[in-house]
C-alpha cells in the first residue's frame, strides 16, 4: 500500500484514550504517550500508528519528518463566543478603577454594548470579524471548536449570528460546532418578563431546525438572569425539538445549574466556579462534561477558580475552554488556557491534554471525530515545537505550535524566519 502521507521522526506521539463516554477521575490521568512514532495518513484520515523503525519501509507520495518534536490530536475548544460585533477596550480602565459591573451595564456598557455593536454590524463585517478571530485559534492548534450566538437578544440579530457561524463552518476545514445562547440576558424591555422573552426565543427553534443553523441550545442560568425553573423549561423545550443542551451555570451562585444540566442529561454544564458539592457529586454519575473557563477568572480579577480538583478526584469529567468573548476573557490562545488549569487549577499535564483533546470534543458532541487519533479517524493533528507533553502548560503566554493540520490538510504553519502561513480554503 502506498500512503498518501507518512509523518515520520514523531519524539512524543499523544494519544488520549477513547471511548463512548467521556474520561472521567483516574481515567483522565493517564494519557499513552509513544515516542519514536509514525503515522500513516489516506484519504484524510488515520491509516496507520506505529514506530518510526517501521515507517522506513513504508511506501507513500509524501514524507513530513516531525523532527523529533511533539504531535497531538488538533486541540478541541468547545465554548466560545466568536460571533460578535465591537469590542469593549474602553472597559478596562473602568474595571482597573473598581467600577462595578452594573454600573458599567447602566453606562451602556458591558454586555449591552456588545448586543448593540452587534444589531447595528452588517453580516458580512460580522463574518469578516469572526473569520480574523477563527483563524487565530487555528494558528493555537485547534481543528474543533463551538461557536455561540447570544449578542442580539431579538430574533433577528440572534439569527445573523448563527448565519455567520453557517458561512464560517462552509468556509474553513474545521469543525465547527454551533450553539443557540438567545437566552445569554434579559433584554432591558423583558425585566419582569423572562418568561415572555424565554417564549419569543424558543419560537426560534423551528427556523433554527430547518436552517440547520444549530446542534445546540444554551442557557445563562444565574442570579439576575434566568432562574433554575426558566431554564429547565427553556432546555426541555430545547431538547424535544431535538438539539443537544449545554448550560452556562453555577458561575456565580451555587443555584443548581450543576444539577440541572446532568438531570436534564446536558452534553455539558459550563463555568462551575460556584457549583455545590451536589452538584459535583452528581457530575460523578453522569456523562456531563464539566467546561471549566479558567481564563475567565483570571480576566475578571477573581481568587476563587472552580474545584478542578475536586471534581477530577471524584470522578467528574472536566474539559477546558477559552471562552472566548469581548468583555470576560478577551483570548483565542487555548495554551494560555492550559497553563492556568495547571497553575490555577491545579491539573496535571496528563489531566490537562485529555481536557482539550478527548473530553473537549465530548462536551461538544464530536468523541467520533475529533479529539484523539486513531486509526479511521480524520487526521486532525498538530505539530509542536516543544520537546514533550508537559512543556505547553509550563511555558505559558506564547504559540508552541509549528503546524497545524485538518484532514491530513495543512492549514497553518509558521516557518524558520517567523513569517506566518495559512490556508483558509476547503
Amino acid at each position: 500500500m502506498t500512503y498518501d502521507v507518512i509523518l515520520h521522526n514523531i519524539g512524543q506521539l499523544i494519544l488520549p484514550k477513547t471511548s463512548d463516554y467521556p474520561l472521567k477521575g483516574q481515567d483522565m490521568k493517564e494519557l499513552n504517550i509513544s515516542e519514536d512514532a509514525a503515522l500513516g495518513i489516506q484519504d484524510g484520515r488515520i491509516a496507520w500508528i506505529g514506530s518510526d523503525a517501521q515507517a522506513g519501509s513504508l511506501k507513500s507520495t509524501e514524507r513530513i519528518d516531525a523532527e523529533g518534536k511533539v504531535v497531538s490530536p488538533g486541540l478541541v475548544d468547545p465554548h466560545t463566543h466568536l460571533v460578535f460585533g465591537g469590542s469593549r477596550e474602553h472597559e478596562l480602565s473602568l474595571k482597573q478603577a473598581g467600577v462595578p459591573y452594573l454600573e458599567i451595564l447602566a453606562q451602556g456598557g458591558g454586555i449591552l454594548s456588545t448586543v448593540g455593536s452587534t444589531k447595528k454590524a452588517k453580516e458580512d463585517e460580522l463574518f469578516r470579524k469572526a473569520s480574523f478571530h477563527l483563524e487565530r485559534m487555528i494558528s493555537y492548534g485547534v481543528t474543533t471548536m463551538e461557536a455561540k450566538s447570544g449578542y442580539g437578544l431579538d430574533a433577528d440579530t440572534e439569527l445573523k449570528q448563527l448565519r455567520v457561524i453557517k458561512r464560517l463552518k462552509e468556509k474553513y476545514p474545521i469543525s465547527v460546532v454551533s450553539t443557540f445562547l438567545g437566552a445569554h440576558a434579559v433584554p432591558p424591555g423583558f425585566k419582569g418578563k423572562e418568561e415572555e422573552f424565554l417564549d419569543e426565543m424558543a419560537g426560534l427553534f423551528d427556523v433554527i431546525k430547518d436552517e440547520e443553523l444549530a446542534e445546540f441550545v444554551d442557557i445563562f442560568c444565574e442570579t439576575g438572569v434566568f432562574t433554575i425553573e426558566q431554564s429547565r423549561k427553556f432546555l426541555q423545550q430545547a431538547k424535544e425539538k431535538g438539539f443537544g443542551l449545554k448550560i452556562h451555570a453555577d458561575e456565580i451562585d451555587p443555584l443548581g445549574g450543576t444539577e440541572l444540566a446532568v438531570s436534564l442529561g446536558a452534553a455539558s454544564a459550563d463555568h462551575l466556579v460556584a457549583a455545590s458539592d451536589e452538584g459535583i457529586r452528581q457530575l460523578t454519575e453522569g456523562n456531563t462534561v464539566a467546561v471549566l473557563l479558567p481564563g475567565t477568572t483570571f480576566y475578571l480579577g477573581k481568587d476563587h477558580y472552580a474545584r478542578a480538583r475536586k471534581m477530577i478526584d471524584e470522578g467528574a469529567a472536566v474539559a477546558l475552554a477559552t471562552d472566548f468573548n469581548p468583555g470576560s476573557c478577551v483570548t483565542e490562545n487555548l495554551q494560555m488556557i492550559m497553563s492556568l488549569a495547571a497553575l490555577k487549577l491545579k491539573m496535571s499535564a496528563e489531566e490537562i491534554w485529555n481536557a482539550v483533546t478527548v473530553n473537549a470534543a465530548h462536551a461538544i458532541g464530536k468523541a467520533s471525530q475529533a479529539g484523539s487519533l486513531d486509526v479511521g479517524r480524520s487526521a486532525d493533528f498538530v505539530i509542536w515545537d516543544v520537546p514533550n507533553y508537559q512543556y505547553i502548560p509550563y511555558h505559558y503566554g506564547v504559540n508552541h505550535a509549528q503546524s497545524v493540520y485538518h484532514s491530513g490538510k495543512k492549514l497553518w504553519e509558521r516557518t524558520p524566519y517567523g513569517e506566518i502561513q495559512f490556508s483558509s480554503a476547503r
